[in-house]
């Protein structure tokens, strides 16, 4: 049988398999139907690279500097009570010398002094220096004697006399109070007159010298009684420790406010309109955690008082929202998880399987699992924000990540054109407000009428709370808000 001429010719792509089908045709077939199942629903897995988990601050790096905030307090305390105090300290007989001794020039004389009115108190600055002045009242009783014909003899009297002091105020750092008392002189009220074997005889000389000889003695036994009975230390050292104390400021939310006081501030005591002002500043970090009351060992010691020249008449708290990446994700996918999407006219379709969140420098990354026309993940970056109006941490730009974008322009680039992203974005809002207005409200009742110690009393009110930033740190999105306001300390005796 003659061999068919042609079929040296024939290619080898179209040779007639057993079954009368060409082996090259089968091959096309192949491939048309490889690139119609490629585009075909439910045929696309998406694959792109992560984007790699990046931080730049820590929780710890969040609770430091960058949150320090002082709390100021304009303290004032009126001289009436300075001067009630002062009178209710010293009464009745307050100097005693019943020896009747020779007092260096002859004259035997002994006397008693008692407070005879309420002392004054005023207060002035001078060549820059704050000074109280006392105006002390006294009654002074005297005896003096003389040797008549070889006899002792003797005559008393009772006089009235004002001394004058003047005495600056001063807290050294370790809180130990110290004074500088200096005279300023002394006023007869009545003059001081002995009748003695029928004659008067004058004692001005002999009182004055004994007072000039004891101011100096008095002067310093006043600054060391001031040294050594005003003890600032403890009352400070315990109210230091119950600012340390962490209270609870949301039960449901679990939330524990600290403050962390690093030091104290105090600008120099000033007189204004019958009062003693000075400005505290109490300066620290204010960390909010959520979870168990934090631990908190008691301070044994005081940081050094430092004085400054100026404290602000305001005060800046700084407020933590903090809300861990599962708990985030939790809330993003009860929005977003098995909410479907279409695209040119029902053509395609995609539905959200699953949400993960996690930070890479200042982006909040997105993995979002969706399955329909296209299956598989893909990861969307946005900027993180605190929105005041609507107290949510929120997104902006979020956008699709390169990789991801990259892959979505080979495989399913409608997915890029349409509005999934921004409708992501827009469900991508977490609130905080409610852990923020918990804290503003218990800080705000710390500031109403909030007792101190007996008589002294804390009032303050927050007028505004101003969004700093949100932190992404390893383990949650941390949001920073301060609250700004006005205190005062209102003193009703010391």
């Amino acid at each position: 049988m003659p061999k068919n001429r042609n079929s040296a010719t024939v290619p080898p792509r179209l040779r007639l398999n057993k079954r009368g089908v060409a082996a090259g045709t089968a091959y096309c077939y192949c491939l048309l139907l490889f690139a119609l199942t490629a585009c075909s629903p439910n045929s696309g897995r998406l694959n792109p690279t992560a984007p790699t988990a990046n931080y730049k601050a820590t929780n710890m790096d969040v609770h430091n500097e960058s949150l320090l905030s002082t709390v100021n307090i304009p303290v004032s305390i009126a001289l009436a009570d300075v001067e009630r105090q002062i009178n209710t300290q010293v009464n009745g007989l307050i100097y005693e010398d019943n020896s009747f001794d020779n007092d260096g020039d002859g004259t035997p004389f002994m006397t008693n002094v008692w407070k005879r009115a309420p002392i004054r108190v005023s207060a002035g600055v001078v060549k820059g220096d704050s000074l109280f002045y006392f105006q002390v009242p006294l009654k002074i009783w005297a005896k003096a004697g003389k040797k008549v014909l070889g006899f002792m003899q003797s005559g008393e009297t009772t006089f009235e006399i004002d001394l004058k002091f003047a005495t600056r105020f001063s807290i050294d750092p370790d809180w130990s109070v110290s004074t500088q008392t200096r005279a300023e002189g002394y006023d007869f009220v009545t003059t001081p007159t002995v009748r003695l074997v029928g004659f008067d005889i004058p004692i001005t000389g002999l009182v004055r010298k004994a007072i000039d000889n004891n101011l100096g003695t008095i002067t310093a036994a006043l600054d060391k009684q001031v040294k050594a009975n005003i003890d600032l230390k403890t009352p400070v050292l315990r109210t230091w420790n119950l600012v340390r104390e962490p209270y609870n400021v949301s039960e449901e939310f679990r939330t524990w406010l600290s403050v962390v006081p690093r030091r104290v501030l105090i600008t120099p005591l000033r007189f204004e309109q019958g009062e003693i002002r000075t400005t505290i500043g109490l300066e620290g970090h204010t960390l909010t955690t959520i979870g168990p009351k934090p631990p908190v060992r008691p301070a044994a010691a005081l940081p050094d008082l430092t004085v400054v020249p100026t404290v602000k008449d305001d005060f800046r708290v700084g407020i933590i929202a903090e809300a861990t990446y599962p708990e985030v994700a939790e809330l993003a996918k009860k929005q977003l998880v098995g909410k479907s999407f279409s695209f040119r006219d029902g053509a395609y379709n995609v539905t959200v399987t699953d949400i993960d969140l996690y930070g890479q420098n200042d982006n909040l990354i997105v993995k979002a699992g969706i399955t329909g026309s296209v299956t598989g993940d893909i990861y969307l970056r946005g900027q993180p924000y605190y929105d005041p109006q609507t107290k949510t941490v929120a997104l902006r730009n979020l956008t699709y990540d390169l990789d991801t974008k990259n892959l979505l322009q080979r495989a399913a680039s409608w997915l890029l054109q349409s509005t999934l992203a921004k409708t992501m974005e827009k469900n991508m809002a977490f609130p905080v407000g409610d852990q923020i207005d918990a804290i503003r409200q218990s800080v705000q009742e710390r500031l109403t009428n909030y007792p101190l110690a007996k008589g002294v009393t804390l009032k303050g009110k927050i007028t505004d709370v101003r969004p700093d930033q949100v932190y992404l740190t390893p383990t949650a999105m941390v949001a920073v808000v301060y609250a700004n306001g006005k205190v005062d300390v209102k003193v009703a005796g010391l």
